[in-house]
């Protein structure tokens, strides 16, 4: 597609305010405190936009928008649980997180079990966050990119990509990644919302006309058991597992949560996350599934938004959803970016610890930075020319899940479990998940069915598996010796702004409540 003037002039006022919000934090990132937690003094609408829009990369947005069109507008559970999981997250574990003082997720097993289980998932979240999140993240980018845009080339878009969102993370640090969040969430739901609203406009804005122009299946969330695309008991036992890692042990997610200024920001702000989460259903999943009314016969169904800017967008607007595209790769990469490099610094190199100044820990850190950065921009050569190995690292992510979110599950509202209890549930957690994906790979190749249920099942019931071993191992091996860690979950339950609109309690209930009617309305 051409752009026009109108088009090019959007997305570069859109990349120049990025880089002078980068460039005006930069001056602020003098600590390691404060390159990578933002001095711990983020308050609550930052935090909650940057929570939604380092969540939402340009795969998700074509992703959710193809799935509805092929299978329906089951696949916007994942976004409904997510807010669902942020409420869970700040009723009972941000309290704990925040009144420990971690600055990495991993610190606080750490704490919990010792510097063992802390490296280990640690080491783990580093490679997942940089060679799946940060590298696909661009890789998936640039093939958006090259769609809208014919004729940009692969390998230096990718650089580009990588080196531009590089510069203002290592320079600015938490802070420039959350203010650039802000923005960029901005233009994401501004970019999108252009898209819903031509959408509703090709059926004069009427709900039923909309409803008998496609099959009732696709505007259904409550699928069969033997749904391809997406189980009712999936989602009530898989999601949940995976949005729990997802949405409350992910560095890359939580780290803006622990930069919070307080706790009342840090619940607010998760809250306001939730709230938006809510949103895709309607500018992603919607449109993608009422798209099957007038554009019936493409063959792939994540071309459908692409399609849809192409077909429905004047000059000018589609500069505005380019540009949200391109807002929603970087707010991965940048997240991403920070968070793998805060890991390496506290979980591994423990530079305060070492007593370096704070001049030589952002200067490492930044260096730390610039080397995630030329791996992200040069890991997609990888994967253009071996796909099947980035989608066998992608299956991995799914599997290494459910030890972990078992061990924080147990670490946080069990304290009877033991040291050994957790690093068999990783060990043979993650041994019984490298079985699971060897049989798929295998199948896979072999031409046969591996016979296994939904991934999310999958899930479930690993994660279940993966508690069994913890608590079978609690109960064998001596208790552990008590700490100041145990028992902050339930101090923590009352610390609220106590009554009025400011209690998260009732906008707890709100959010609950909203998810709960619309399944029921698109059951």
């Amino acid at each position: 597609m051409a752009l026009g003037a109108w088009d090019w002039g959007v997305i570069g006022a859109y990349l120049v305010v990025v880089l002078i919000i980068g460039a005006a934090v930069t001056r602020k990132a003098t600590s390691g405190q404060e390159l990578f937690l933002a001095g711990r003094s983020l308050g609550f609408a930052a935090v909650g936009l940057s929570l939604f829009a380092s969540n939402i990369s340009s795969t998700t947005i074509i992703g959710v928008a193809g799935a509805a069109y092929q299978t329906g507008i089951s696949v916007a559970h994942y976004e409904l649980m997510a807010a669902l999981i942020l409420v869970f997250m700040a009723v009972f574990t941000i309290p704990v997180f925040l009144r420990t003082r971690i600055t990495t997720i991993p610190e606080y097993l750490e704490q919990r079990f010792g510097p063992a289980a802390c490296k280990y998932v640690s080491a783990l979240t580093i490679f997942l966050s940089i060679f799946v999140d940060t590298a696909g993240s661009v890789y998936a980018g640039v093939l958006v990119l090259q769609t809208l845009i014919p004729g940009v080339p692969f390998l230096p878009a990718c650089i580009a990509l990588a080196a531009f969102a590089g510069v203002y993370t290592a320079a600015g640090g938490l802070r420039a990644v959350v203010y650039t969040d802000v923005l960029q969430a901005i233009v994401l739901l501004a970019g999108t919302g252009v898209i819903a609203y031509e959408v509703a406009g090709q059926f004069d804005f009427s709900w039923s006309t909309a409803m008998a122009a496609v099959p009732a299946d696709k505007l259904s969330l409550i699928r069969p058991l033997d749904d391809p695309a997406l189980p009712w008991l999936g989602v009530l036992i898989g999601l949940p597992i995976l949005g729990f890692y997802y949405w409350g042990t992910n560095q890359y997610i939580m780290q803006r949560v622990l930069g919070a200024r307080s706790l009342d920001h840090a619940r607010w702000g998760a809250m306001l996350a939730a709230a938006l989460k809510i949103v895709p259903l309607f500018l992603f999943a919607i449109p993608g599934a009422l798209a099957f009314a007038f554009l019936p016969h493409l063959d792939n169904a994540d071309q459908v938004f692409p399609t849809l800017i192409v077909q429905l967008l004047p000059v000018g607007l589609t500069g505005l959803v380019i540009a949200g595209l391109i807002a929603a790769i970087m707010s991965t990469i940048d997240s991403t970016l920070n968070a793998a490099s805060t890991l390496v610094m506290y979980d591994f190199v423990r530079a305060e610890q070492r007593g370096w100044s704070p001049a030589r820990i952002v200067w490492l850190g930044r260096l730390t930075t610039v080397v995630f950065v030329v791996i992200a921009a040069f890991w997609p050569l990888v994967i253009r020319n071996f796909p099947g190995l980035f989608t066998y690292i992608q299956q991995v992510f799914s599997y290494a899940v459910p030890p972990m979110a078992a061990v924080f599950l147990m670490a946080l509202f069990w304290p009877r479990v033991t040291t050994p209890a957790a690093l068999a549930t990783l060990v043979v957690g993650h041994a019984v998940g490298a079985m699971i994906l060897g049989w798929k790979i295998y199948a896979q190749g072999a031409g046969i069915d591996d016979g296994l249920p939904h991934f999310t099942i999958v899930a479930g019931i690993t994660t279940l598996l993966c508690l069994g071993i913890g608590v079978l191992v609690s109960l064998l091996t001596p208790a552990p010796v008590s700490s100041h860690v145990e028992g902050l979950l339930w101090e923590s339950r009352d610390a609220a702004t106590a009554g009025g609109p400011k209690d998260y309690r009732w906008h707890a209930g709100a959010i609950v409540l909203i998810v709960a009617v619309l399944i029921w309305t698109f059951r």
